[in-house]
């Protein structure tokens, strides 16, 4: 008998990048910000994919799917599947280098950061936006409760703490 997934999630994570120097440490704490997610938001059984690419790769993609060619930290694809089997819910896509000097620069660890991301682009598969103020307010609160639950500070607090230190020592 197959093994229960917890909120019947399937998750496949895939590394496309060698800079990804712990790829079982990344793929746990990706699986464990997914499950956080999809309990967060009631999710019965879906499936989906996360890809720990480059910047080099993700600047394709956001180039050829959004027009915009530069690299960026994370990526979703939303997808729907009709017919049997768990709903296809689409592939989530990180980029270390931006990921890693992101974290450097906000002074968090970077397990911390790529929970935030996977959380942030699990949200955008299920519908969330951050396009008017008051869709990234709703996107923002979900996200700061789901990090609570596992016990990671406020990402949008750490960062504006980030940048006020880097004002003052740039006196």
């Amino acid at each position: 008998m197959p093994r229960a997934r917890p909120h019947g999630c399937n998750i496949d994570v895939l590394v496309e990048s060698d800079l990804w120097q712990h790829p079982a440490q990344a793929k746990a704490v990706v699986r464990r910000a997914v499950r956080a997610a999809a309990a967060a938001l009631s999710t019965k059984r879906a499936e989906l994919a996360v890809v720990l690419t480059d910047d080099a790769a993700i600047r394709l993609l956001n180039r050829d799917w959004r027009g915009v060619d530069a690299a960026t930290n994370v990526l979703s694809f939303p997808a729907k599947r009709l017919g049997a089997g768990p709903p296809l819910l689409g592939d989530i896509v990180l980029a270390y280098e931006t990921v890693a000097r992101e974290a450097r620069r906000d002074g968090k660890p970077f397990a911390h950061h790529l929970t935030h991301l996977a959380v942030h682009g699990f949200l955008h598969l299920n519908g969330y936006d951050h396009a008017r103020a008051d869709a990234a307010a709703a996107m923002e609160r979900l996200e700061r409760t789901i990090l609570r639950r596992l016990d990671i500070g406020d990402p949008y607090r750490e960062r504006a703490r980030g940048a006020r230190q880097r004002k003052r020592g740039s006196r």
